[in-house]
């Protein structure tokens, strides 16, 4: 197993402890709003708030949060880390960049991270919809007539979430660590009164209560796991989000705060069923007495708002990544902090999000008929998340089979069995996370072959660089004063820019830069690394090559590149704000022999009309930049 990636100090581990409560643990901290509830709701009450089910699903609850969340992320995956950065693409990217010379291996893990990718933008739409409607129903035990409100009230809040993003997170997620803090002691406190009610609920923790459970109600507890689920929910973002903290404080958060708080609130629910099975039916809210259930509602709110934040920001996140690993087109990406790399907005993501909520809130308009919709996407990336892994420690790691084997009969064995029980609810919501992640799977996919079909057809178009270098010296042409800067993908080939401005104007500038963006499969690449300088075989050619290497989570800003550059090769030297940029276009058409079916060229063509402008994404001057364009089939 790989070393620790670099542990924070010990000063500082406290501190980025608190801010992982806010960003990390939102989504897992709010689901004893609705967790324990659908499991008594599920198959119209098929599990019954009788003793003997709910010591079995108390102990399912604790050991399905211990296997998966603790030993599976917290300790086990949470090393699987992509130079310091986690989530099921970084872990992708990582698979992809150490085993190059294993086609079929990096293609299997491409494809589940793909998959993977695509349940996680169903988790991201249903996250949002599911957490902020539960905290408003909280208001039903205050009065009856507080239940038409519920669905106004949560559109205005998720209306308002997404309306901000554009305005980034660096200021408000100061404040997430605290809310969510106080949100943890609160829902330890709520339970501990219960718990002290009727201590036998301790016994739950034996796992025997869940093995007879499954013994004696095998299709019960099967139906109850389908809900339990609901329990881990964002468990993936304790891997995720990695790079933010660190593991050291994630892991701190969980041990000294969320994991003995989620105990206690769940304990105390099955404490507070065992004296009253009624409150089974919203055993949450029924922890409270009257008079604290409103500031109750108003705490959860505020905290599933937080959830949200986690989740929708995690959507950027990887949006980003998939576009820097080729599976999505450009993107406008804009920047939030100065501060943060990490805290980005892209609009198109946050208005896709934003509908989809809408439309589940208006399908659904219930938390509880919601719920059914919400297991299949959780257990599916959980699923993804653990195979990968265990790519990762076989082929990487090289873990003898005795030490996989366990991980994947205790790890695997749960989830599949989780897995298992939410596919049964297909019908009933299920498919709404499957159609997601289709449509994702679909345009990734398409996205892909017809990228590379275009590079192909490009790169024929171009010509070898080394060619067109030698043609130019034998050829007698004018140079211009000034400093040309050609955007490029690569060494090998000639920009098609720079071959039309010498076809239209017979003549050369003093200064030709051709600048390519390299892509590496690492989150972040250092400065002193990012550039490179390439001498073309010729000292006097004026001439010069430079490589820009960037990881998915860094800016791709052309202008910074060559500040950095200066002075690394004489034909570096010049005043970068006088720099005129040349960017080449090539659009494409669709083509019969393409290997994409019909459908796939639309797509694919739509795709490649609405990607970012580059003068965007390289952060261009405009008004010293030239569009100048091709055309091909695909």
């Amino acid at each position: 197993m790989p070393p620790e990636p670099d542990k924070p100090r010990d000063g500082a581990k406290v501190p980025l402890a608190v801010g992982a409560l806010g960003v990390v643990f939102g989504d897992i901290g709010t689901s004893p709003l609705y967790s324990l509830q659908t499991v008594f709701s599920l198959d119209h009450n098929a599990v019954e708030p009788t003793p003997a089910d709910v010591y079995g699903v108390i102990s399912l609850v604790f050991w399905v949060v211990t296997i998966i969340v603790t030993a599976k992320y917290v300790l086990l995956v949470m090393r699987a880390d992509n130079d310091g950065e986690g989530g099921i693409l970084a872990l992708v990217a990582l698979l992809r960049g150490r085993l190059r010379g294993r086609k079929k291996l990096v293609a299997v893990a491409t494809i589940l991270g793909i998959i993977g990718a695509g349940l996680f933008y169903g988790d991201s739409v249903i996250t949002p919809a599911i957490s902020v409607m539960s905290a408003f129903e909280g208001l039903d035990l205050v009065t009856p007539k507080a239940a038409e409100w519920v669905l106004p009230a949560a559109i205005l809040v998720l209306t308002a979430l997404f309306a901000v993003q554009r305005f980034g997170t660096s200021k408000v997620g100061r404040t997430f660590g605290p809310i969510m803090l106080v949100w943890f002691i609160v829902i330890a406190v709520l339970g501990v009164p219960h718990i002290l009610d009727h201590p036998e609920i301790l016994a739950a923790i034996s796992p025997h209560h869940a093995l007879f459970f499954a013994a004696e109600r095998p299709l019960i507890a099967f139906i109850a796991m389908g809900a339990i689920v609901l329990c881990i929910t964002g468990a993936e973002a304790l891997y995720a989000d990695m790079g933010h903290f660190g593991a050291g404080p994630i892991r701190l958060s969980w041990f000294a705060v969320v994991f003995p708080c989620l105990i206690l609130n769940y304990f105390g629910q099955g404490a507070m069923i065992l004296g009253d099975p009624a409150t089974s039916a919203s055993p949450f809210f029924h922890l409270a007495p009257e008079w604290a259930r409103v500031p109750l509602v108003l705490l959860a709110t505020a905290a599933t708002v937080i959830a949200s934040q986690s989740v929708i920001s995690g959507a950027f996140s990887v949006s980003r990544q998939a576009s820097r690993l080729r599976l999505l087109p450009r993107l406008n990406v804009r920047h939030t902090s100065k501060e943060e790399s990490g805290q980005i907005y892209i609009a198109s993501i946050n208005w896709i999000l934003f509908v989809g909520v809408l439309v589940l809130i208006a399908v659904f308009q219930s938390s509880e008929r919601l719920a059914t919709a919400y297991g299949l996407a959780v257990t599916g990336t959980l699923l993804l998340t653990t195979v990968l892994f265990l790519f990762t420690a076989r082929f990487l790691w090289h873990w003898p089979a005795w030490k996989m084997l366990p991980v994947t009969i205790l790890i695997g064995g749960v989830e599949l069995v989780i897995f298992a029980a939410n596919v049964t609810k297909i019908a009933s919501g299920g498919w709404i996370p499957l159609l997601i992640a289709g449509i994702v799977i679909v345009v990734m996919l398409t996205w892909q072959v017809g990228w590379r079909a275009r590079a192909q057809a490009r790169a024929a178009l171009e010509g070898p660089l080394d060619d067109f270098v030698q043609e130019i010296r034998t050829a007698k042409l004018n140079r211009v004063p000034g400093v040309a800067v050609f955007p490029h993908p690569d060494r090998e080939t000639t920009p098609l820019a720079l071959r039309d401005n010498l076809e239209f104007n017979n003549a050369l500038h003093e200064k030709v830069i051709i600048v390519s963006i390299v892509n590496d499969t690492v989150p972040h690449v250092r400065h002193v690394d990012r550039v490179s300088v390439h001498d073309l075989g010729y000292d006097d050619d004026g001439i010069v090559h430079v490589s820009y290497r960037v990881g998915f989570n860094d800016s791709q800003d052309i202008p910074k590149a060559l500040t950095w550059a200066l002075g690394k090769s004489p034909e570096l030297e010049f005043n970068p704000d006088e720099a005129r940029y040349f960017l080449s276009i090539l659009r494409v058409t669709a083509s019969e022999q393409s290997k994409l079916p019909r459908f796939g060229r639309r797509l694919f063509l739509w795709l490649a009309s609405n990607e970012a402008s580059r003068t965007n994404v390289f952060h261009l001057p405009p008004e010293r930049t030239v569009v100048m364009g091709a055309e091909t089939l695909v």
